[in-house]
């Protein structure tokens, strides 16, 4: 099967940048010391046994917080909470071309069927946040509530832990497979050789080239 250019550029733009966020020198985590592992990878990609998407999660969870709490029957985001969606949505504005999606969970306490309601409120607030923050509605998705039936600790007694929000990639816009071309690539590589930034203009300096 031969390999699309667009394949390329994301496999590409996802090791460059987990690269770009581990202590380790450029290139490290690509070699990982097995010298076919580069290839392994592209092959699984290419192939369709890994999932792009899953790997995107699992950055957007390393990243930032990619889950928030609510307090006893509320869908009422406080401020830790919004501190922590304003971190979700500047790491989704680096990626206009993934979808995500978001989970509501409650506690066991109370009903199923009220819990499944308010965990699907929970997540339509986080939604409407993070649309707020500038994401647009289209890539935001709260269709999903699990109720009480995925609690992460085990009890019938209110439990902080268990009333939450979990936002995850969930595709690609648009329907032609990854959705992405080189502009992708360009983006996580611009990120990938930042050598300095003006915080007062949000220009770029990499070697003596200023890149808005």
């Amino acid at each position: 099967m031969l390999i699309t250019k667009s394949k390329i550029a994301l496999l590409t733009a996802i090791s460059l940048s987990v690269a770009a966020c581990s202590d380790n020198e450029a290139g490290a985590d690509l070699d990982e010391g097995g010298f076919g592992n580069p290839t392994m990878n592209n092959t699984l990609v290419n192939t369709g046994q890994l999932s792009v998407a899953q790997n995107l999660t699992r950055r957007f969870a390393s990243e930032v917080p990619s889950t928030v709490n609510f307090a006893f029957n509320s869908a009422t985001l406080d401020s830790n909470a919004r501190a922590a969606l304003v971190q979700q949505a500047n790491w989704i504005k680096q990626f206009p071309e993934v979808r995500f999606r978001v989970y509501g969970h409650t506690d066991l306490v109370g009903s199923n069927g009220y819990n499944k309601s308010l965990g699907l409120r929970r997540a339509q607030n986080v939604v409407a946040f993070l649309s707020s923050q500038g994401i647009s509605r289209s890539r935001l998705e709260a269709v999903a509530s699990f109720g009480e039936t995925q609690p992460l600790v085990v009890t019938q007694n209110k439990e902080r832990r268990n009333r939450r929000t979990v936002t995850e990639v969930s595709g690609f816009v648009g329907k032609g497979g990854f959705g992405l071309d080189g502009k992708y690539a360009a983006l996580v590589y611009r990120k990938y050789v930042n050598t300095g930034s003006d915080s007062g203009t949000g220009q770029v300096v990499t070697s003596g080239v200023v890149a808005e």
